[in-house]
């Protein structure tokens, strides 16, 4: 019997979908998501499945972060080929609640495009730059991963 802190300590594993592939590792998924949470504050980012598919589709360019424990998988599978299509990278993070969180919403998100302009205005020169600079480096890494892959 242990307490509730020790509870919510202990994760339970994560099950994760067999598409899951480039998957990021510990310190490139740290980085991925402080990025999704930079570019929530500087409202660079559309989340779920509906507003990625649509932003992709309109030419809109960015980074896609797609979580790896999504069920059912056939919600999320024709993303990565929307992507690929766009020349847009993109990167599984284990958990779907972490990228919501880092999201700044409390509702799981399957998926999310950062992208280097808001939707609307123009984002301050502090901002704008340590965006840029967090986006090029996660950016770079993802291509690292990718290109290992294959």
């Amino acid at each position: 019997m242990g307490s509730d802190t020790e509870a919510e300590n202990k994760r339970a594993p994560v099950a994760l979908a067999p598409i899951a592939k480039p998957l990021a590792g510990k310190k490139l998924c740290k980085r991925t998501l402080k990025l999704v949470r930079r570019a929530s504050e500087a409202k660079c980012l559309k989340r779920g499945v509906k507003e990625v598919v649509k932003s992709i589709r309109r030419g809109n360019k960015g980074l896609c972060v797609i979580a790896g424990n999504i069920s059912p998988i056939d919600v999320i599978t024709h993303v990565p080929i929307l992507c690929e299509e766009a020349n847009i990278p993109y990167v599984y993070v284990p958990s779907k609640e972490d990228l919501a969180t880092a999201g700044t919403t409390k509702r799981p998100t399957c998926c999310v495009l950062v992208m280097t302009k808001p939707a609307k205005g123009e984002l301050e020169g502090e901002v704008k730059e340590k965006l840029k600079t967090d986006y090029d480096q996660v950016t770079s890494e993802v291509a690292e991963v990718t290109s290992a892959m294959f």
